[in-house]
């Protein structure tokens, strides 16, 4: 199995000879995923080939080294991770992240009989994946003038788009061909508080709607009282 990225993990990456656990790649995928999306930090250790310890008990202080089982980690130079595992019944496995051009991959290899195998398997699928993946994403989404409120303190607000849109491909496509489309919502009116959604941006290709990301209000705007109205008023009056 193949997937892109994103604490307890497993020991092994399959079937467990002692209650006859099953798991597919695909899981171990998911999992992995979640782990190096929500604790990146765990790439500060995975990446380690060789790291001296140093084992202090009652009886003196003992210094060690200790390699990590992951061969990728020197046979393949976008190595970032993550987690070889082995069992009597399940062979040899490995979930395997590599990063490279800002796209992430996962690897997944399960059963395989020899443990050079599964790091053989692995870069094949991930020199596959980064051979055939693409990432577009839209880095002009935060020019946008101020859009009008109604009945607020304030009679515009400032927007933004908080993350950029970004859209993977294995299909070939050609993103000059990526259609982006901005519309606001109708008749907004105070109160308005930071990060409310007021418009999105949508994709389209080929007519066909790929994702959108939200454009959201930069400030509070707080709903006028009378006072702010006739403040209002005296400012056109005065304009005039």
């Amino acid at each position: 199995a193949i997937g892109m990225t994103h604490t307890h993990f497993i020991d092994c990456c399959g079937l467990t000879s002692d209650n006859q656990h099953f798991t597919t790649a695909r899981d171990v995928s998911i999992m992995s995923r979640e782990l190096i999306t929500k604790y990146p930090k765990i790439f500060d250790y995975t990446k380690i080939w060789m790291e001296d310890i140093t084992h202090t008990t009652k009886q003196g202080t003992k210094k060690f080294t200790l390699s990590s089982t992951n061969k990728l980690l020197k046979q393949y130079q976008w190595t970032t991770g993550l987690k070889t595992g082995s069992t009597s019944v399940a062979k040899y496995c490995l979930s395997a992240t590599a990063k490279k051009d800002n796209i992430e991959l996962i690897a997944v290899i399960m059963g395989a009989p020899e443990p050079k195998i599964r790091f053989l398997e692995a870069r094949k699928m991930l020199d596959y994946g980064f051979a055939t993946a693409k990432i577009y994403e839209d880095t002009d989404t935060n020019s946008f003038k101020p859009i009008k409120v109604a009945k607020g303190k304030k009679d515009y607000v400032d927007v933004f788009v908080k993350d950029n849109y970004k859209y993977l491909d294995v299909s070939g496509m050609d993103f000059s061909k990526i259609e982006k489309k901005v519309s606001f919502s109708e008749n907004i009116q105070a109160p308005i508080e930071i990060e409310t959604k007021v418009g999105k941006i949508t994709y389209l290709y080929g007519g066909k709607e790929i994702g959108y990301v939200d454009i959201l209000a930069k400030d509070m705007v707080e709903k006028a009282n009378f006072v702010d109205y006739i403040k209002k008023i005296g400012v056109q009056f005065l304009i005039i």
